[in-house]
């Protein structure tokens, strides 16, 4: 690969420009020296090659400005050797000298880079210095566009944000390899893809559309992206326009940045938060109930020792406190434990073993509903480090809401398990149930909240707990009246 020529500063009319001729025929080459020993061209230096191998050579050695093609060059054409030269990296302008006005020999000439043409018996010694100092004027503005636009493209190729080029319809012309990797496509593919595949809510695309198109920008508009394995990211988005030299919008441009690890973080602190609290309560429920609740059970049992238990009425009486006694101690312990950091056991764990033995705990509940269950387990190897029996009881949880929300003999239960990405197994528990409004979905990990008449609302609250000291995710999708999807995740 030979040097790229450096811009040459041709306002100084002592710089010489090195020139070489190319041309098979003497008498020709002798007319060229002629216009270029004129004075006006005193600063040119003319050599001369006769033919296309030892241009070839000269082309190499890269010791000339500006290069002189004449189009007939024995069994090769002047185009010819433009293309050689250009594909062995020369970047010197080469203008090419034809015989006669060939429209279509002048368009081939430009089009595969030649800086211009010249058509021999036209050509005086201005037209000629002024051709050969207006190439290499071109080429040195080209050069220095091209290194501005390598500064440019490293810094989009290399940004750690996603930045993607697009049309007005919001379409991708260009993305950069951050884009790639948030997204889950290729370039290509983004190019070809219609970006409403890529929105959770194709109504923040809308929004998108319209600002950007009324106000020529949009600054940090969070939305949720889903990519290519469906998983779903919360970013924030910029875009601007950018305006052609009449000032109309020509092409825009945009950032994308995933603050899904930043939103969990929150969501996570939020949580330790509501968990401190619930571990406070619990704990002065605790002391201020369970005294008094030994009391009542001790008395109970002293009373059973006093009275008739061969009385019917009797002992029906007693089983009812005693079983209640058992209860409130029990609601207790759940309120406990529910607020506790979870110590985990955690182990190699085949995770679609681990949901099909969850499966089974609910296998005769599923039956007693008449409710069809519908199991896809992935063929990958999805072994996970998981603590076996926390990650039941978090599933466990899930399912048994999933249940509860269908109707008898009408609900259909999905269980559908899968490896994203090398680094998460996923576990998907869709039922056909009322769905859950929006505003409630916003509560539902909140402790004591509840939409079940005698539930504690406990729940889902040590299920998220679960999943949160596993470091991982849990999303939810409802459609009230359609049904509701929660999908869990671990890392691997």
């Amino acid at each position: 690969m030979m040097p790229v020529v450096a811009p040459l500063d041709v306002t100084e009319k002592k710089h010489v420009i090195r020139v070489l001729l190319v041309e098979d025929d003497e008498d020709d080459y002798m007319l060229t020296r002629a216009l270029v020993s004129a004075r006006e061209n005193a600063n040119i230096k003319l050599d001369w090659v006769e033919s296309y191998d030892r241009a070839l050579l000269a082309i190499e050695a890269n010791e000339h400005d500006v290069y002189l093609v004449d189009y007939r060059l024995g069994h090769h054409t002047g185009i010819d050797l433009i293309q050689e030269a250009f594909r062995a990296g020369c970047r010197a302008p080469m203008i090419l000298l034809t015989g006669q006005d060939d429209l279509t020999v002048d368009q081939s000439a430009l089009e595969l880079g030649a800086a211009d043409y010249l058509v021999k018996g036209r050509i005086d010694a201005q037209l000629l210095g002024r051709s050969i100092r207006y190439a290499l004027r071109q080429a040195s503005v080209l050069a220095e566009v091209a290194q501005k636009e390598n500064k440019y493209r490293s810094l989009f190729e290399r940004s750690i944000d996603a930045i993607f080029v697009a049309n007005n319809e919001l379409r991708f012309r260009d993305a950069n390899p951050s884009v790639e990797r948030l997204l889950g496509y290729s370039r290509d593919e983004l190019r070809l893809l219609n970006p409403a595949r890529l929105f959770a809510d194709l109504n923040h695309l809308r929004e998108l559309r319209f600002n950007v198109r009324e106000h020529g920008q949009i600054k940090d508009y969070e939305t949720t992206l889903i990519n290519r394995n469906g998983r779903k990211r919360i970013c924030l988005i910029s875009v601007w326009a950018v305006e052609d030299v009449v000032g109309k919008p020509e092409w825009y441009q945009g950032i994308v940045r995933d603050i899904t690890e930043q939103k969990r973080a929150q969501q996570d602190l939020i949580l330790a938060e509501k968990l401190t609290m619930t571990g406070k309560i619990a704990r002065s429920i605790a002391h201020e109930v369970r005294n008094p609740l030994t009391n009542l059970s001790l008395a109970l049992e002293q009373l059973k020792d006093e009275l008739d238990t061969d009385n019917e009425y009797v002992t029906m009486f007693t089983d009812i406190i005693g079983r209640n006694v058992d209860r409130i101690g029990q609601l207790i312990t759940e309120m406990l434990n529910s607020s506790k950091p979870r110590e985990l056991d955690r182990k190699k764990q085949d995770f679609n073993a681990v949901v099909k033995a969850t499966l089974q705990l609910i296998a005769d509940r599923i039956k007693l509903k008449r409710m069809r269950l519908e199991v896809s387990l992935a063929p990958d190897d999805c072994t996970a480090l998981l603590d076996r029996d926390q990650v039941k009881t978090a599933l466990l949880n899930i399912l048994v809401n999933a249940v509860e929300a269908m109707e008898e003999g009408k609900g259909i239960l999905s269980i559908k398990t899968s490896c994203i990405e090398d680094n998460w197994v996923c576990v998907e528990v869709a039922d056909n149930g009322g769905g859950i409004s929006d505003a409630d979905r916003q509560r539902l990990f909140d402790p004591f909240f509840t939409g079940k008449s005698g539930g504690m609302g406990l729940g889902l609250t040590a299920t998220q707990n679960i999943i949160n000291s596993h470091k991982g995710t849990i999303e939810v999708d409802s459609q009230v009246g359609q049904g509701t999807t929660f999908r869990l995740l671990f890392p691997k």
